[in-house]
């Protein structure tokens, strides 16, 4: 083809913007359906996150009204009492993409500085209408409203109306309105069950919904404990990745690397970083900023530590055909005799597996690519012996539900007969602290079902949509039996839980509730509604949800031997009158005895209630639902 046919490429650029605007299925906004639904949950979370992460008892109102010039288009309104927003911030906290004050290490259901700003975008692009805002802070002296639109090109806020007004009482908090196109009747069902489920993880919330067909639900709170608002905290060298530690220099030049070392990180103590520098051989008394490229890569590689994703990294890269060589790039700060030292000591973890032929024994030119999970975590175990010790990430970023607050939630909304719920210790992953709690409500109001009910929560945050792509239900889901080739039946080790060695069958009345919360939650988009397999993560869930499954198991085996203690009395009970009333006659025809048939009925109930171990009383009521004449 002559190049004079050829068409030039033509060269852009988006902002944020116009990216979301251009894309907006991937922040949840796909269809009139999801969007109303995404645009309720994206103000309510803001809502939420205004008050009981700043310890306020939220009062929060959310208001859906049908459009009366289009039955297509829908205002969502939701008010809170939280600590509002000082007015200099309004225009860019509603109208400029990624400006967010969730930018800091610490427990918040928003993450992105996305989700309302993709719901304005969304609205301008459906209805053409601006967002409304009413704020006022804490101390305030003034109400302030703002009426703005968000220039798609630029990326800012374009303020159509702005108004202040002294206040006549004493409120504080944020009303903001959105207009956007929306399928309440296909919509109603998910929007419910996320205030639904939004009341289970905060009972120390009154919430009111008011639909578009005028219903009003209205969740009272039952508890006025508050979770511990979460701290910002600083960030730990495993979760830092080399263009923040290059920005994170920038702005910390003239210090020494020693210096900016321990100010900059949580975990790092003056031993810890004498060993880092040691170990990859930089003076600690250097300025950052006279760090070269090859010093920094250095520093990011030693800070990174030692876990499964970055051996995972590099094996599943393919570029290596010795372990030793993968290993040597992957820790260049180890000295060869130590990576073959922590090879051996692998073995040596592993050797009631290799002996038996389940795994192959690892030597400097094992095949990496050969490497199996259980290789891997046992030279993440053997390699550590040779890495610094440095604290994990701090829990005080994060703010759990707690068992107290899981329970009242749980009794509040499904009013079961048992409810048990565990919140684990804190743990990590690749440098982010988490806390996973788990819930089982059985019984009582619940109805069974054939599909087990899980609820799933993410930093407080209900998730209603894939369920199934969720690590929460890869860890729940009933274990299926599977025939082998003779037609047996066979477990599957590693999918799902076996809820039948827990004494449960479906269809049954059961709940399950997981919440995850971190300062960093591995969401597997920015719609926020499933949980990536992280396997520390998945870890927890299976460790939480045994303990619980435990609990209940103990008391169904419970209630079936009272309810097999119940059905004895029935049988016994049924035959006490007639032995009673025949007893008496014998006695009165030899002794001329007459009125001993109550004292006898009582020695036969009393030698039942020792027999068997049963409550006189109970006995004694049995007796008489059974109805027999005496």
């Amino acid at each position: 083809m002559a190049a004079e046919t050829l068409t030039p490429e033509k060269f852009g650029a988006l902002s944020p913007a116009q990216f979301f605007a251009r894309y907006r299925e991937i922040a949840g906004f796909s269809n009139p359906t999801r969007a109303l639904y995404q645009t309720v949950r994206e103000l309510v979370e803001n809502a939420l996150d205004a008050t009981d992460s700043h310890g306020i008892l939220p009062n929060i109102k959310i208001v859906i009204r049908r459009s009366p010039e289009n039955p297509s288009h829908y205002t969502i309104t939701v008010e809170d009492n939280g600590i509002g927003i000082p007015p200099q911030h309004v225009p860019n906290a509603f109208g400029r993409v990624l400006y967010s004050s969730k930018y800091v290490l610490r427990q918040t259901r928003g993450m992105f500085g996305l989700g309302v700003k993709a719901a304005i975008i969304y609205g301008q692009m459906t209805t053409g209408n601006p967002v409304e805002i009413i704020t006022s802070t804490i101390g305030s002296k003034r109400i302030y409203y703002f009426k703005l639109r968000i220039d798609l090109k630029k990326n800012q806020p374009v303020i159509l109306e702005r108004g202040s007004w002294r206040k006549i009482r004493d409120w504080h908090g944020t009303i903001a309105s959105i207009t956007v196109e929306g399928d309440w009747s296909r919509a109603k069902r998910n929007i419910i069950e996320y205030i639904r489920r939004t009341a289970i993880v905060t009972p120390y919330a009154n919430i009111v919904f008011v639909s578009p067909d005028g219903e009003i639900i209205y969740y009272k709170r039952t508890i006025t404990k508050v979770p511990i608002p979460p701290k910002i905290v600083k960030p730990h060298p495993h979760g830092i990745d080399l263009e923040l530690l290059k920005e994170m220099i920038k702005h910390n030049s003239e210090k020494t690397i020693k210096d900016f070392l321990i100010n900059s990180f949580h975990g790092i103590g003056y031993k810890t970083v004498d060993e880092l520098l040691r170990l990859i051989k930089i003076n600690k008394d250097k300025k950052v900023g006279f760090l070269t490229e090859n010093e920094i890569r250095k520093l990011a590689n030693i800070l990174r530590g030692i876990d499964r994703e970055v051996i995972l990294q590099f094996k599943d890269s393919g570029k290596y055909k010795t372990l030793l060589k993968m290993l040597q790039e992957a820790f260049p700060w180890l000295s060869k005799e130590k990576i073959i030292q922590a090879i051996e000591y692998v073995n040596k973890i592993l050797v009631d597996k290799i002996n038996k032929k389940q795994l192959e024994r690892l030597n400097s030119k094992f095949d990496p690519t050969k490497l199996k999970i259980e290789h891997i975590d046992a030279l993440v175990r053997a390699l550590k012996k040779y890495y610094p010790r440095i604290r994990p990430p701090s829990p005080s970023a994060l703010s759990p539900l707690g068992e107290e607050i899981i329970i009242e939630g749980l009794k509040r909304v499904y009013e079961p007969e048992f409810i048990a719920a565990v919140t684990r210790k804190p743990l990590s992953y690749q440098g982010h602290p988490f806390i996973i709690e788990v819930g089982i409500a059985y019984g009582g109001k619940i109805s069974a079902s054939d599909k087990l009910v899980l609820v799933r929560f993410a930093n407080r945050i209900p998730l209603i949509y894939d369920e199934s792509s969720d690590v929460a239900w890869k860890v729940v889901k009933p274990r299926k039996d599977e025939k082998d080739k003779k037609g047996k039946k066979e477990k599957k080790e590693k999918e799902g839980f076996d809820w039948k060695a827990y004494g449960i069958e479906f269809p049954a009345p059961l709940i399950v509730f997981t919440h995850i919360c971190s300062t960093k939650i591995p969401f597997k988009g920015v719609g926020k509604e499933s949980v990536a397999d992280v396997p520390e993560i998945e870890n927890e869930l299976k460790l939480a949800l045994r303990e619980v499954a435990r609990r209940l198991r103990i008391y169904i085996l419970k209630k079936k031997r009272e309810e097999e203690k119940r059905r004895r009395i029935t049988v016994l009970a049924r035959y006490v009158p007639e032995i009673a009333r025949n007893l008496s006659i014998i006695i009165r025809d030899i002794m001329g005895t007459n009125g001993i048939e109550p004292l006898l009925r009582e020695k036969l109930i009393e030698a039942i209630a020792v027999r068997t171990g049963i409550d006189k009383m109970k006995i004694m009521k049995a007796i008489e639902d059974v109805g027999i004449e005496t």
